[in-house]
């Protein structure tokens, strides 16, 4: 992997910032595709034996104590799965985008996004502007018809689309901006020093879906973004588990919205097609019509701390009978097979009943509320979810991907290239490549992001220094102006 130093002066000198802050960044380009290039189930695929070294992985990272924590999770596990199924769709809190700008969100509503790592935020932008970007990507679509790709290829609704006039209004506007600043800011810094502003929200492109009534091909199933096999296999990535892999009660102390252990961390060891290559807390889309449940919206399992102990702990052990048996004294230690169940190299973790029982997906995976156009819905990076199996609705399911990024310096990086790629209209890195975008007639260019804040989103305007600014966010602004101008 290339990889280089970035030099910035600051009032104490020249600050030299780790290569491997920058590296992940600087990649090969991707093979053309489309987001069932990314997901192994969308094209049918068995999952690969994996090759001795992940048998050895497992016996290196065992302890003892482990055992006591699988206990611990699996009896957690039951009372979350309860209270899901209980609440429905309500677990999932609704917020006003006017309270978020006032900042008068009561800290009881707070610790119930924490939770289950997924919120709604409703106002912010008007239904009238939200449809008007629909009919801007439809006339877009129309206008370079024979040239749009996407899924499925005979009846396109996930479309590999990234530079849109409208996709970079949505992306520039400041009620996605200030939304994402304030969810951002729910995460923290267990080491001021760590080089993130989490003050400064960047843009990374990514598609959209228009998915059609009666649809049930795009069945995205029960997934968490951003590797799979990465999250036990890279030494940077692993110690964002480190509580949870140290044995007994420890994985209670895992802290989920802790940045500081996610920047060493290496999600996409295989240059696999649609894997996130930078540091994205929190996942993200903005509807463009009315969608509510059994509608072809989003599923989310609500329980984000818990759910990820479980999926760490799930690879050292089997069942010793039918995976209907669910008892701690039903499952044994398992560190001979290679086998990390739904994980394969290149693709993210995916999960069901036959690779994670315990987590009960068929009745814990819980649709979004009803939402509008303009409406907001986030999700944290490690939350298990999946897209509904069919659209029962009857107008159309329509969303922008637009997540909340931070400023990091591997995020810069990528960010210059994702510059580069938009204002030649070719798809980003992250993203299947080709030619893109780079020969359709109306697409957006940098003269279409008017204001300095989503200019700077977009890396085309120097970053400031956040009022307040940790150590790290100081030096991380400089280090990103370095990279960037």
């Amino acid at each position: 992997m290339l990889t280089r130093t970035i030099l910035s002066r600051t009032a104490l000198g020249p600050v030299r910032f780790a290569s491997t802050q920058v590296a992940s960044a600087m990649r090969a380009a991707k093979e053309e595709g489309s987001i069932a290039s990314v997901f192994g189930s969308l094209r049918g695929e068995e999952i690969a034996v994996l090759p001795q070294r992940f048998s050895d992985l497992k016996k290196d990272l065992w302890k003892e104590g482990l055992m006591e924590s699988w206990r611990e999770v699996l009896a957690e596990l039951k009372g979350a799965v309860e209270e899901t199924v209980e609440l429905g769709s309500e677990i999932i809190s609704k917020i006003e985008y006017s309270e978020l700008e006032k900042g008068t969100l009561s800290e009881g509503l707070l610790q119930r996004v924490r939770k289950t790592g997924t919120v709604v935020v409703q106002g912010g932008v008007s239904e009238e502007e939200a449809l008007g970007w629909k009919q801007s990507i439809k006339d877009y679509v129309a206008a370079n018809r024979p040239l749009v790709k996407g899924f499925p290829a005979d009846d396109i609704q996930v479309f590999e689309l990234y530079h849109s006039k409208a996709q970079t209004a949505a992306r520039s506007h400041p009620a996605l901006l200030n939304t994402q600043r304030y969810l951002l800011s729910l995460w923290h810094t267990s080491d001021p020093n760590t080089p993130i502003s989490l003050n400064t929200p960047i843009s990374y492109y990514d598609r959209l879906r228009i998915r059609h009534p009666g649809d049930s091909q795009f069945a995205l199933g029960p997934h968490v973004d951003g590797g799979s096999l990465e999250r036990w296999e890279d030494p940077g990535f692993r110690s964002c588990w480190k509580h949870i892999l140290e044995g007994g009660s420890s994985w209670r102390s895992h802290d989920p919205f802790d940045a500081s252990p996610r920047l060493g961390s290496v999600q996409d060891l295989y240059n696999g097609p649609g894997q996130c290559s930078v540091f994205r807390p929190w996942q993200g889309w903005t509807a463009l019509s009315h969608t509510g449940p059994s509608e072809g919206t989003l599923r989310v399992l609500p329980f984000v701390h818990l759910a990820t102990a479980y999926i760490i702990l799930r690879p050292f052990f089997r069942p010793r009978r039918s995976l209907e048996h669910l008892s701690f004294a039903d499952w044994e230690l398992d560190l001979e097979c290679t086998s990390f169940p739904g994980s394969a190299m290149g693709r993210c973790q995916e999960l069901s009943h036959a690779t994670h029982p315990h987590l009960q997906l068929e009745k814990t995976m819980t649709s979004a509320p009803v939402v509008r156009p303009g409406d907001q819905v986030y999700w944290h990076c490690d939350v298990v979810h999946a897209v509904e199996t069919e659209h029962r609705g009857q107008g159309d399911s329509s969303v922008l991907y637009i997540p909340a990024i931070p400023l990091t310096l591997n995020n810069a990086a990528y960010l210059a290239h994702q510059r580069s790629d938009f204002l030649k209209g070719v798809p980003p890195s992250d993203f299947p490549g080709g030619e893109g975008e780079s020969s359709f007639v109306g697409r957006a260019t940098a003269e279409d992001v008017v204001g300095v804040d989503a200019r700077r989103a977009l890396g085309l305007e120097r970053f400031v220094v956040p009022e307040g600014a940790t150590p790290g966010a100081k030096t991380t602004v400089e280090g990103a102006n370095a990279i960037l101008f």
